[in-house]
């Protein structure tokens, strides 16, 4: 039995793989067309909407191409006029405010001070009265000496009547040779004294002069350095108060040392080498001046030289160690070709400007640079009078490239004015001009 049953071969059982796999794909079947249907809706959807509403807002230009995309696409630039007119030729520089002249008003005698009979920042004159010094003990002084003066005058007229009358006793050999010039030795010590009290009468009145406090030079007073009823002394550190000459006042700038052949030159010549004082900013000119002198060395570490300016001043603009901006005008280019300097670029070849061209195509002309005067720049090149230069929007041009002039101020361009709202709606904006964003 058992041989038997071992030698009967029993049939396999079919393997219940596959059956599970078509059972799960079966299963899953409704699932994936589910997943196709929404991701076929979803391209659907973007292409109506994202992709038209895309197309939509970009600006079309003629037959159908974008504004700005394309070999041949339409550039937008501002331009402005080449034009013939005179250029400056100048050099900038920061520069300092310095007093012509400043004097600190020391007491040169000690008292008290009476009176001040000036304002503080008041503009004087040379030899004004500035302040009063307690003058009693310096009259009292001067009353003296000049007491002993009037004594001593006394002594040396009796003592010449004197000598008068013994010159005439001695004629009648009525009195010794030796008597007479006895007398005659006494008025000449008399008259040494006499003018020995006359310097000492000087020097009391000059004493007392200086209790009256007077200005040394012209110019604008300070801050008072010390107040009514303090005795002051000549040693006073700070003085009574100070003085600065800001009529005219000058300015000390430095220019590289490459500038000093012409402004030596001009110098010599008598030309007058006009200086402008602007504020640290530059947008404001305080002062016009003129160019007084040069420093007489180079300075070797900056390559530098010193210049020395004048300015009237009669408004008290500038002020005494004041930093101010300086613009000095070394010569005048007359009547050349002159074009915005944001027009003047630079390539491998060298310094360019684009052109507009009456097909309103831009074409590249070589210009050598010049001076600049208030945004404008002198240039030696292949131009002519009003010719229009492109200022704005060169980044995209090439030689030959086609272009939309617009206004160079935003403002001032088509729509810039649109209400906000009152434009055209999302998606029906006109092909003709560009959505305002």
């Amino acid at each position: 039995m058992n041989d038997s049953k071992e030698g009967k071969v029993n049939p396999q059982p079919t393997p219940a793989a596959p059956s599970i796999s078509r059972g799960l794909f079966r299963r899953m079947t409704p699932w994936l067309l589910a997943l196709l249907v929404l991701s076929g809706g979803a391209i659907w959807w973007w292409k109506a909407h994202v992709a038209d509403s895309a197309a939509a807002e970009s600006p079309q230009v003629g037959g159908g191409g974008r504004r700005f995309a394309g070999a041949n696409a339409v550039q937008p630039v501002s331009v402005q006029a080449v034009r013939r007119q005179n250029i400056r030729v100048s050099v900038n520089a920061i520069g300092s405010i310095s007093a012509l002249n400043t004097a600190i008003v020391h007491a040169q005698v000690s008292g008290v001070l009476q009176s001040l009979r000036i304002k503080e920042g008041q503009q004087v004159r040379a030899g004004q009265w500035l302040a009063q010094i307690d003058p009693r003990a310096f009259q009292a002084a001067l009353g003296q000496a000049e007491g002993g003066l009037a004594r001593d005058k006394a002594q040396l007229d009796n003592a010449r009547i004197d000598l008068d009358r013994y010159r005439g006793l001695l004629a009648k050999d009525a009195i010794p040779k030796q008597q007479l010039d006895t007398q005659l030795a006494l008025v000449r010590q008399l008259e040494g004294t006499v003018q020995a009290d006359q310097g000492t009468v000087e020097i009391a009145r000059v004493q007392l002069s200086y209790t009256r406090v007077t200005a040394p030079i012209a110019g604008r007073v300070g801050l008072k350095q010390v107040d009514l009823g303090n005795v002051v002394q000549p040693g006073d550190a700070n003085g009574i108060i100070s003085i600065t000459q800001t009529r005219p006042i000058s300015l000390v700038f430095a220019v590289p040392a490459t500038h000093v052949p012409l402004i030596t030159a001009r110098l010599r010549a008598g030309a007058s080498i006009p200086v402008e004082a602007w504020d640290r900013g530059g947008r404001k000119q305080l002062a016009v001046g003129r160019v007084a002198t040069v420093d007489n060395a180079i300075d070797p570490s900056t390559d530098t030289i010193k210049v020395k300016a004048v300015f009237p001043n009669l408004d008290d603009a500038l002020f005494p160690n004041q930093a101010v901006s300086v613009t000095l005008q070394l010569d005048v280019l007359t009547d050349v070709i002159a074009v915005p300097q944001a027009a003047v670029l630079r390539g491998a070849q060298g310094f360019y400007v684009y052109v507009v061209n009456a097909d309103n195509t831009v074409s590249t002309r070589a210009v050598t640079p010049g001076a600049v005067d208030e945004g404008w720049m002198a240039v030696d090149g292949a131009l002519k009078p009003d010719e229009k230069a492109v200022v704005d929007g060169t980044d995209r041009l090439r030689e030959g490239a086609h272009v939309e002039m617009i206004a160079a101020d935003p403002k001032q361009r088509a729509g810039a004015n649109t209400p906000a709202g009152g434009g055209p709606r999302h998606g029906h904006e006109s092909r003709d001009t560009p959505p305002v964003r």
